[in-house]
């Protein structure tokens, strides 16, 4: 029986049932998403076409989708299918990305389906930051539902600047973001340590980098403190050589004009400790501008510093490590006259209506406003805001505009090896240095030039986004310098999954790293572990317990359990493992969360944890130029689902199991090219196999963990624990020490542990 339109009297709805955000590596994809369990009630039996009007409304209030290419693979093929007919929960998805896009959140990845319950779906979209996806999210149902009902108009802008602002107070600025998305492309991780903020955390454990906007944990306290105090800095590049101009502190206005005097006008006056160009007034040559100006210098930091005018262009260079990285040039700001205009209204027509001006961090060019200095500056011409100039008349707003012009190709290289030493003087591994100069391009000393500031975190927007001239990889060259010589941050990590005997085999691995010389880090459902001191009980198999190992940074290596729950429910801590292991798989035992009722559910469900065993980078002259697949998959062979899963891993397989001759384990060491590792039992003994080579490492007896070699639970746990510390680089005598040596109160604590999983603590 055909559909029937719905009346008015049919109750339309798009409801929630459950929202999740999973914060890692998932069953849908590698990066964080938000899913929402939907239901759509009725419009299960309503596909977009028979909805008169939703076309059309839906592709007016968002036209942006038309380069949606879903389904069709080509340009408008999403609002092809809505034409068509597909089913609202598609729909939001599309609209719910867009929304984020349109916002300025990256990512695309977004998917629709169905449930066992009829007209519930599950969507999944990309979720860089939890609530401003979420708000998205809801926004998408309300417009989703208007252009349903028809009867009024979504106001989609009023939606677009509420996610804009919390995009703006929530999500990375764009100097930070840079730097985020040059350490991803050298695949090293990025952890958000802060909600809110900047501070971001490069790399895991021992072996990571922290970075806040442009400054990193390599930016000495001292040296920041330095480059605060202009009058100080000065004092130190000036007795290096360095040149800078002539000035001093005053404190007073009657003081700031004797100091004026004596250093010869025009002059300069700027706030001791001020930033971004605030209170600072230059080029100025009477005594009642000078005045006034050190009382508006003085609200802007805590004490004022005149200097003598330096003829020429205001320049930003950023150095990086010591190396000059990029230059860009400020530029005067003026308006022209057209007769019956006020300078005001010039300013809004011919100044600020440019689209590369805004007041957020995503626009190249501030707004220009009249603010005392650009008063000062047109009272110089004999006008104010008010004024109407005549006609082609040009009247100067500002001096030294945005540094958005690109000159990095211009600069000399003594003018580069000056910002590079001035940098070092103030002790600063990253500097924006400030320099005044007619023409960039010729040495300092030929032109009366001079370094006016050298300042720590420094913008990068300038040089990613410059107004005019070629963007330059600021974010690579401090990755680069964090990072040097391919190093991606990463220290071992192992992540454990399957349907039982995960814990113990975690505190096994565990044991052995530490036992290796590393200080260790363990998260599983029985506790928090830093060198096996327990430091939290409960179940720590979760996301924040697990985040909290990665973030400290005395780990060097980690060992993970990830059960059943914490990859539905949350998603993987980490984006890639040197090991995983699957130690078994008993399907009913996963049955019953998360609409989980299928092998073929579990089997989507463990394969997360073999997904993530990714190739890592390896440096060549200290280039990225080959994958190496380096990460290990160790599995159960007696389980033929992870026979065949094994199939999908990007790196080596490792199998474990007590029957030697499993066809297998057979197939696997005889493999064509090389023989493949396993770690198997032959008469009574854990043996090394690689290929046709055995190595025998210990006698099941000797082990009390295996009570006397009957545990076959136990055994298997324990061969998945020698095959990873294998992988991991342990010697086999060090292995063979570690599980010859576990103490009576950690086998009992495992014994324990194990008959737990027995008896039903499977996820």
């Amino acid at each position: 029986m055909p559909a029937c339109v719905p009346t008015e009297h049919t109750e339309r709805d798009i409801k929630f049932l459950e929202i999740r955000h999973l914060n890692g590596p998932n069953i849908w994809t590698y990066y964080p998403v938000l899913e929402a369990l939907v239901d759509i009630g009725v419009l299960e039996d309503f596909p977009s076409n028979t909805i008169p009007g939703f076309y059309e409304r839906l592709s007016s209030s968002l036209p942006s989708l038309i380069e949606h290419r879903c389904s069709y693979e080509e340009r408008g093929g999403f609002l092809k299918r809505v034409e068509e007919g597909t089913w609202p929960c598609h729909i939001l998805e599309h609209v719910t990305l867009e929304l984020q896009n349109l916002a300025g959140m990256r990512g695309g990845f977004g998917r629709a389906r169905e449930t066992s319950v009829r007209g519930v779906y599950k969507v999944i979209v990309s979720a860089w930051h939890a609530e401003i996806t979420r708000t998205a999210l809801f926004a998408a149902r309300e417009l989703v539902l208007s252009a349903m009902e028809g009867q009024q108009v979504y106001d989609v802008n009023a939606t677009l600047d509420h996610l804009r602002g919390m995009v703006d107070s929530l999500w990375l600025g764009p100097s930070t973001a840079c730097i985020v998305d040059a350490a991803t492309a050298r695949n090293i991780p990025a952890t958000r340590l802060l909600a809110k903020g900047n501070l971001v955390q490069l790399g895991y454990g021992a072996r990571s980098r922290h970075i806040w906007t442009a400054e990193t944990d390599r930016t000495p306290a001292i040296a920041e403190s330095i480059s605060r105090d202009k009058d100080l800095t000065k004092s130190l590049l000036r007795s290096c050589g360095v040149p800078v101009p002539e000035g001093r502190i005053v404190t007073s206005a009657e003081d700031a004009w004797e100091a004026a005097e004596d250093i010869g006008l025009p002059v300069v006056i700027k706030p001791c400790d001020g930033n971004h160009g605030r209170g600072v007034f230059i080029e100025l040559t009477q005594r009642e501008e000078i005045e006034s100006a050190y009382q508006a210098a003085l609200k802007e930091g805590s004490g004022v510093l005149v200097e003598r005018y330096i003829l020429g262009t205001e320049h930003r260079l950023l150095v990086v490590g010591g190396r000059l990285i990029a230059a860009n040039r400020g530029d005067s700001v003026s308006v022209i006259g057209d007769g019956t205009s006020t300078i005001t209204e010039l300013i809004d027509h011919q100044i600020n209506s440019d689209p590369r001006r805004g007041t957020t961090e995503d626009f190249p060019l501030n707004m220009i406003r009249l603010d005392r200095a650009a008063r000062m500056e047109i009272a110089h011409q004999g006008f104010t805001g008010e004024s109407v100039p005549p006609a082609d008349l040009e009247v100067l707003i500002q001096r030294n505009g945005n540094h958005a012009f690109d000159v990095t190709d211009d600069v000399h290289p003594s003018i580069a090896s000056a910002a590079s030493l001035a940098a070092r003087i103030v002790g600063l591994d990253i500097a924006g240095i400030d320099l005044v100069a007619t023409d960039i391009s010729r040495p300092l000393t030929e032109q009366g030039g001079a370094i006016v500031e050298v300042n720590a975190g420094p913008s990068l927007l300038m040089h990613i986004k410059p107004a005019v001239g070629t963007p330059r990889p600021v974010g690579k060259a401090i990755v680069d310098h964090l990072f040097p010589s391919g190093d991606d941050g990463r220290i071992p990590i192992v992540g454990i999954s399957g349907s039982y005997g995960k814990t113990t085999v975690a505190h096994l691995v565990a044991g052995l790293l530490t036992l290796s010389g590393k200080y260790t880090g363990l998260a599983c459902s029985d506790g928090l572990y830093l060198n096996s001191r327990q430091i939290d009980k409960g179940d720590c198999a979760k996301w924040d317990a697990a985040n909290r190992i990665l973030i400290n940074r005395s780990v060097e290596a980690a060992v993970f359990e990830n059960g059943s729950d914490t990859i539905l429910g949350e998603g993987l801590v980490y984006d890639s493992c040197q090991v995983g292991i699957i130690t078994n798989v008993e399907p009913t035992k996963h049955y019953g969360r998360y609409d989980i009722k299928t092998p073929e559910q579990v089997y989507t469900t463990l394969r997360t944890q073999l997904d993530v065993i990714t190739p890592t980078a390896a440096a060549v002259d200290d280039v990225i130029d080959m994958i190496l697949p380096t990460g290990t998959a160790v599995l159960n062979a007696r389980v033929e689902m992870l026979v065949e899963m094994s199939k999908l891993c990007n790196g080596e397989v490792i199998y474990f199991s007590l029957d030697p001759e499993l066809p297998a384990i057979t197939a696997h060491l005889s493999q064509k090219t090389h023989g493949g590792r396993a770690v198997i039992v032959r008469d009574g003994e854990i043996t090394l196999a690689t290929g046709a080579d055995e190595v025998a490492l210990i006698n099941l007896s000797r082990i009390t963990l295996t009570d006397n070699g009957r545990s076959i639970e136990q055994i298997e746990n324990i061969l998945a624990a020698v095959a990873a510390a294998w992988a991991l680089g342990i010697t086999p005598e060090l292995i063979c020490s570690g599980i010859a040596t576990a103490g009576s109160e950690q086998v009992g604590h495992l014994s324990r542990q194990a008959d737990q999983e027995t008896q039903g603590s499977y996820l």
